[in-house]
């Protein structure tokens, strides 16, 4: 038995770094919009101010979604499109947008997969205090329900956040991201509550105004993982306790986002190590936080390898010299897609989606005219393989979404890294499907049996 006959095969994107159209309609700045033309923080000093330029070119690109025989598409609503100052004065010319989508998505047969919140913070909550502001969790649920009024007599499938990880850690601890802040643990852990809050209150807000019974799922990181360097069970132990263990890294790790959301409480040995720091906990806060969701999404690119120690613990298994990585610099790992899975079924025992998976490339267009891309295809190859193993074995996988549909801005790193199905000539915005777009549609077309 592979995937099951329902499988969601897709692919997904992200506002900010598709949509352009930085001041259309009513929208508001975000903080990438902001970001972005600050010197030195995007790679060649690149914006997203048209990226993909997908807000005009709608019609176009889900045209293309048809022709990749996709049934269903992962993409966010940009916050400040809808609500221009984050609350307040709704802007209806930015839901008119995703009212159009969606529309033509069914019109395609092909089933949204709706991420509410994909990094792009309105600029004006952030001078609020952004994520440090305890109010942000209204703020957020105020977002939720203007979106969910609008579009949940079509729309069934949500995802709250996506990766938390990157917008507090890689925003808030590193600067790398936007708003580029380098803050202490004391307040990081204070956003990160915040953040967690803001998650149950937008699942509140979708139960409460769903006009149809949705589905709701929240998408953290899934780089802090490692897989084990035999099968041993005292490395597959090992390599479990280290993948939910947060004494190392807790607001770049796993169990810190996904334990109070799945089991109504942080890590203990987070907590306990970094006790000093930690914020204030409401009396309702930790059931707040855990409303019952019902998917786990998983964005999944690489894993460290590990194995018990003679001591205890996790040993990191060093790579070979000369081993594989994509033009991220990422590793190339395709067991990241078997543990990964396995691990969070058994801990969680939530239905789950790759709502991320991918490789970034440096592609472009041959004296043919096509745009070949071989890596992309073996690439996938395994790590899909290695997520039938998974499924074969019991794990309740629901989909998979490659990232992303076409190239685009690639956050702080501009438009160096193309990790898309589709190629994008940034200066015309002509779409050329590369080779990899092809393999995927038959992966589609039999459910993973080509495989």
């Amino acid at each position: 038995m592979g995937f099951k006959r329902d499988f969601a095969w897709g692919v997904a994107s992200a506002s900010y770094q598709n949509e352009g159209s930085r001041h259309a309609d009513g929208k508001g700045l975000s903080v990438w919009d902001v970001f972005t033309h600050e010197e030195g923080r995007v790679a060649d000093g690149y914006t997203g101010d048209t990226a993909c330029s997908q807000y005009c070119l709608l019609e176009r690109d889900l045209d293309i979604l048809e022709r990749l025989a996709v049934n269903s598409y992962r993409f966010s609503v940009s916050w400040p499109r809808v609500l221009p100052s984050g609350t307040g004065r709704v802007n209806q010319a930015g839901l008119d947008y995703y009212d159009r989508m969606v529309d033509k998505l069914l019109e395609r047969n092909i089933t949204p997969f709706i991420t509410l919140f994909h990094w792009d913070l309105p600029y004006e909550l952030y001078l609020k205090g952004g994520w440090l502001n305890r109010d942000m969790p209204e703020y957020f649920a105020e977002y939720t329900a203007a979106v969910v009024n609008r579009l949940s007599d079509r729309v069934t499938h949500w995802i709250t956040q996506n990766e938390p990880q990157c917008y507090i850690g890689s925003a808030l601890e590193n600067g790398e991201h936007a708003p580029g802040l380098k803050l202490g643990k004391k307040d990081l852990f204070l956003a990160a509550h915040h953040s967690l809050l803001s998650h149950g209150r937008a699942v509140q807000a979708i139960r409460a105004g769903a006009k149809k019974t949705p589905q709701i799922g929240y998408a953290p990181a899934s780089w802090w993982l490692w897989s084990p360097e035999t099968e041993r069970a005292e490395d597959i132990e090992a390599c479990r306790a280290r993948t939910f263990g947060t004494e190392d890294n807790p607001i770049g790790g796993t169990a810190w986002w996904l334990d109070p959301v799945c089991l109504g409480r942080y890590p203990e040995d987070g907590w306990k190590k970094y006790e000093a720091y930690m914020p204030s906990v409401g009396s309702g806060d930790m059931k707040l936080i855990s409303e019952p969701v019902d998917f786990l999404g998983m964005n999944i690119y690489q894993t460290y390898v590990g194995r018990a120690g003679e001591q205890g613990g996790c040993i990191t298994v060093e790579r070979e010299q000369g081993a594989p990585r994509t033009m991220a610099g990422w590793p190339v790992t395709p067991q990241a897609m078997y543990w990964g899975p396995k691990f969070y079924w058994e801990r969680y025992g939530k239905k789950l989606y790759i709502t991320e998976n991918g490789v970034s490339g440096q592609d472009w267009i041959s004296l043919d005219g096509k745009v070949h891309d071989p890596q992309r295809i073996d690439f996938t190859h395994r790590y899909l393989r290695q997520l039938r193993r998974a499924a074969e074995e019991g794990v309740d996988l629901e989909g998979y979404f490659h990232w992303t549909l076409m190239d685009n801005f690639e956050w702080s790193t501009g438009y160096q890294n193309r990790f898309g199905l589709v190629y994008v000539d940034f200066a015309s915005q002509r779409r050329i499907l590369k080779d990899s777009a092809y393999w995927y549609r038959k992966v589609i077309e039999t459910n993973g049996e080509n495989l």
